[in-house]
């Protein structure tokens, strides 16, 4: 994989990163209340408002497709901290502890996509942002069948297979935007 491809992953996760935990400055750990399946009902919010916003053509509400792309990669390692950790109505979540995980996830989305972009050899590069935009929603709407049928598949992959692929097309999405921008 192309060193370049790294180094961009990392300075999304950094920014990404970034916002969560100025968020969790303002609001502490509020989202240690949430099931995983809210989370993915946000998510899905997030994901179905980019899909809208690139249909039309048009927003009525300030925050673009990065903004919900950043919230997309924040509340997926939220889904995979609660699904480690279980959802608790205790909300003071040590800061640090709560920077590893976020740091535990992002690197495992990380070491994924090293992975498959050797397989694949990065043909995400070729793909059009309205496509990571489907793949999301076509992943969230994996994990909701996964989530109603109680975590049990017969040969796919667990919901959090889903949540670190969703990390890596938000990613790749957001370093396509960067490209278009500068």
């Amino acid at each position: 994989m192309a060193s370049g491809t790294a180094t961009q992953f990392d300075l999304v996760i950094l920014e990404c990163k970034d916002i969560f935990l100025a968020k969790m400055n303002d609001y502490g750990t509020a989202w240690r209340v949430l099931r995983t399946e809210s989370i993915t009902d946000q998510i899905y919010i997030k994901a179905n408002r980019i899909r809208s916003i690139q249909t039309k053509g048009v927003q009525f509400v300030s925050e673009d497709e990065k903004a919900e792309f950043i919230g997309i990669i924040n509340y997926s390692v939220i889904a995979l901290i609660q699904l480690e950790l279980g959802h608790k109505d205790e909300l003071n979540m040590n800061k640090k502890e709560v920077e590893a995980l976020y740091d535990k996830y992002t690197g495992a989305a990380k070491d994924l996509m090293f992975n498959k972009n050797h397989d694949y050899d990065e043909a995400w590069r070729n793909m059009r942002i309205n496509s990571f935009t489907d793949i999301i929603l076509m992943k969230l709407l994996r994990v909701k069948q996964i989530e109603d049928h109680k975590g049990k598949t017969f040969v796919s992959e667990g919901v959090d297979a889903n949540y670190l692929d969703m990390i890596n097309y938000a990613v790749f999405a957001l370093i396509k935007i960067s490209e278009q921008s500068t």
